[in-house]
């Protein structure tokens, strides 16, 4: 603002909100008038001059924009979810100036362009949530992206998010332009994993009529997520080991060594430990994978998230609607074992069926998977697990919520530091 008072330029306030008095104090000797209105429309025609009416159709819901328009949406949603996401405030930049421009979409920077695909590609992978341990989760993952080597292991129960973690990781640092592949251990048999991971040769066994070039490979200079890690057969665990020791290794069949450049990050909801001690994991892998670790909360953990996750996902499916109080309500009344894809899950079927009352959506999906919810229904009665690790993880738990999420006092009270109950959390 100082900049622009030598260059005499001057300055129209459009708000439907009237001015705050510290941007009135930054904005002296600038303003040139101040236009509060209900509508920014109507406001934008006091102001300017300018013919609205053309405009106005859009603002009713469900209204068809033009392609141009729809595409300006668009990119403003794709800037909000940078920032979101990234804390990258260009991309608003950009999208204000493309606006007040009118640039034609068929004109923008292919940076912009290429935003708009990774939008389109992970836009439904977010982290939502201000509650301290989300909070706290952003803060590793922008720390431990600064570093493009540093493997890491994501811990964390089924639907947490563990694949957007690794996602924002990759994003967030100097490997972000190449290329990021996600795999599922569990998804294939152990014969295929190897082929999988490594690739194999033509002719290397029945089927393999040309060579193929695994997720090492197809991931070189950039970021190969591993999930479920806790699932791999031993056999392809001793091909990973020596592939994280060297950096090479062969494809099936083949008689000289590929070497790659990866970083790895693996996810498990198991306990590795556990696998360790049962020697259904190798120790020497795992330690070469535990250097940075992570843990995802549980939904339950961090209710408070509940209705900005579940707002996002409705306003993003029904026209920029809000939910109610209400609804808002009744579902935070439920534990969530299958976390926020559950959640979503039931914001998708409440859609689906026009089923508004969540009280009854949710009471009846509760009855239905009553099931997933045994291991804290056991916990809270006192039935603990065999596993001394699962066992203290619940006894932990139940301290921290004893003492109302008191971090300090919950530690007290177990005798342990805080960062111990943060660990066990």
């Amino acid at each position: 603002m100082k900049k622009l008072k030598t260059k005499g330029v001057k300055v129209v306030w459009i708000s439907a909100l009237e001015m705050p008095e510290e941007v009135e104090e930054c904005l002296e000797g600038l303003l040139e008038e101040c236009v509060n209105d209900d509508s920014l429309l109507a406001a934008v025609e006091e102001a300017f001059g300018v013919n609205v009416a053309p405009w106005v159709p859009y603002l009713g819901h469900g209204r068809r924009t033009s392609a141009e328009v729809g595409a300006y949406l668009d990119l403003i949603e794709v800037a909000q979810f940078f920032y979101r996401n990234y804390q990258d405030e260009t991309l608003y930049e950009t999208t204000a100036r493309y606006l007040s421009l009118g640039m034609n979409p068929a004109s923008w920077s292919p940076d912009v362009k290429n935003a708009m695909a990774h939008y389109e590609r992970y836009g439904g992978r977010e982290l939502i949530g201000k509650s301290p341990l989300m909070v706290d989760l952003q803060s590793q993952i922008n720390t431990v992206a600064a570093h493009a080597d540093a493997r890491v292991l994501i811990l964390g129960e089924s639907g947490t998010g563990k694949e957007t973690v690794a996602q924002q990781i990759h994003t967030k640092s100097p490997r972000g332009k190449e290329r990021f592949l996600a795999f599922n251990c569990a998804s294939v048999t152990a014969s295929l994993l190897e082929s999988q991971l490594f690739g194999h040769e033509k002719g290397s066994f029945t089927g393999a009529d040309a060579q193929y070039q695994g997720l090492f490979e197809q991931t070189d200079g950039g970021t190969l997520f591993l999930d479920e890690i806790g699932k791999m057969p031993l056999e392809v665990q001793g091909i990973l080991l020596r592939v994280l020791e060297g950096g090479r290794f062969r494809r099936v069949g083949g008689r000289e060594d590929v070497k790659v450049d990866v970083r790895l990050i693996a996810a498990t909801n198991r306990s590795l430990p556990d696998l360790v001690r049962k020697e259904q994991f190798l120790p020497d892998l795992y330690m070469r994978l535990d250097v940075v670790r992570i843990r995802v909360p549980s939904l339950r953990e961090h209710k408070e998230d509940i209705p900005l996750i579940a707002n996002a996902w409705w306003r993003k499916h029904h026209g920029n609607h809000m939910l109610s109080a209400d609804q808002l309500a009744a579902l935070a009344t439920y534990d969530y074992p299958g976390n926020v894809r559950e959640l979503l899950n039931i914001l998708e079927r409440a859609t689906a069926l026009e089923q508004y009352d969540f009280g009854r959506l949710v009471r009846e999906h509760a009855q239905e998977n009553a099931a997933l919810l045994a291991d804290i229904q056991t916990a809270s009665a006192g039935v603990m697990p065999d596993s001394l690790e699962e066992a203290t993880r619940l006894h932990v738990r139940h301290v921290y919520e004893k003492y109302e999420k008191n971090l300090t006092r919950a530690a007290q009270a177990l005798e342990v530091s805080r960062n111990t109950v943060r660990k066990y959390l």
